[in-house]
């Protein structure tokens, strides 16, 4: 079965392109490099024994789109990581990431059903709650207005795929993460952000080993058990097996609507420091960290109800923060004897 991710070499989508190959999917990679490296088809390669299809291109360039799916006609399903994700970027630069995120989306909608490819799995994101009313926050909650350009393209890409399918004969499931950390236990892929990192977990390694000068905490003066921002934490291979489950239910006709809408997290909640302390427990190393201000749009706490997830679904996350933290540790240290690939 022949398997399109976009953004594959992305740091979801690597780990996807993973599970996918070792259960004998035949996988097809398009990334425009933007984010992300060449080595990791390499190393996607190294952890599998088997090298996946490559093409790099930019999905907004319909026209090499086009020939893309003509070139690989047998093409069942789609998995769409590929987008723009810093949500500061995202509000300095509004344009680039709606043009870069919805005609990408829109190109990909179209071709594949120029395509008859009718299975696709969206990756979505729990910013689309925003401050939920409630906690923990289920596939119901109300849609919030989004607190910056980046998560707007998600729940317009929602919307899109939504109306796309009622007129169509697509067949999607948008699964909406929380937030995923953690690599993949050979240690060969992990969060490789390109810069300097947007997530807490990077900026956490990367001060531990040296990188960074400290970790800097915004706020802590929420209102949570120690101040600091509360977020569900899932390893990022509990998420990409999610994505597979996910494409087999298309695959397998075992959806109950055309449309269906998962929540992908622990169902747990830990603060900013508990996150440090635990890497701090779990690594032996000391973070040099300092507390500041809030930081504009942040959301003070949220974790998902995974029940509709588990039941419905099948999926359930496996791994603990302990073993995330570990992993993501590991990354680092194997990410600092190698030449050439800086974070």
């Amino acid at each position: 079965m022949k398997v399109l991710v976009t953004g594959g070499t992305g740091y979801i989508g690597s780990h996807t392109v993973v599970e996918l190959q070792e259960k004998g999917y035949d996988v097809y990679i398009i990334d425009d490099l933007s984010n992300s490296t060449i080595e990791i088809v390499d190393a996607i390669e190294e952890i599998t024994g088997v090298r996946p299809h490559f093409s790099q291109f930019d999905l907004c360039d319909k026209a090499k789109l086009a020939e893309f799916f003509k070139q690989n006609p047998d093409i069942k399903a789609c998995i769409h990581f590929a987008a723009k994700k810093a949500v500061g970027e995202s509000v300095e630069k509004p344009l680039l990431y709606y043009h870069n995120n919805l005609v990408s989306f829109v190109n990909l909608l179209e071709c594949m059903g120029d395509n008859n490819v009718n299975s696709f799995v969206f990756s979505s994101s729990c910013t689309v709650y925003g401050e939920p009313e409630y906690l923990p926050v289920d596939e119901n909650a109300a849609i919030k207005p989004a607190v910056s350009p980046y998560g707007n393209t998600k729940q317009i890409c929602e919307e899109i795929l939504e109306d796309t399918i009622k007129s169509t004969d697509l067949q999607g499931i948008a699964l909406r993460y929380f937030n995923p950390i953690g690599a993949h236990e050979s240690a060969k892929i992990g969060e490789l952000p390109i810069g300097v990192p947007n997530n807490l977990v990077p900026f956490v390694t990367q001060t531990a080993i040296g990188k960074r000068e400290k970790l800097r905490v915004f706020g802590d003066d929420y209102d949570t058990k120690d101040g600091s921002c509360i977020r569900d934490y899932i390893h990022v291979v509990d998420l990409a097996k999610a994505h597979i489950v996910a494409i087999e239910r298309l695959l397998e006709g075992k959806n109950v609507t055309p449309y269906e809408v998962f929540n992908i997290g622990t169902g747990k909640g830990f603060s900013v420091l508990e996150v440090v302390r635990t890497f701090e427990k779990v690594t032996g190393e000391k973070l040099n960290y300092e507390i500041v201000g809030r930081r504009e749009g942040d959301v003070e706490k949220v974790w998902a109800d995974t029940s509709y997830a588990n039941e419905v679904l099948g999926w359930s996350a496996k791994m603990d923060l302990e073993q995330m933290l570990k992993s993501a540790w590991a990354w680092e240290l194997a990410l600092s004897k190698k030449e050439g690939i800086k974070a």
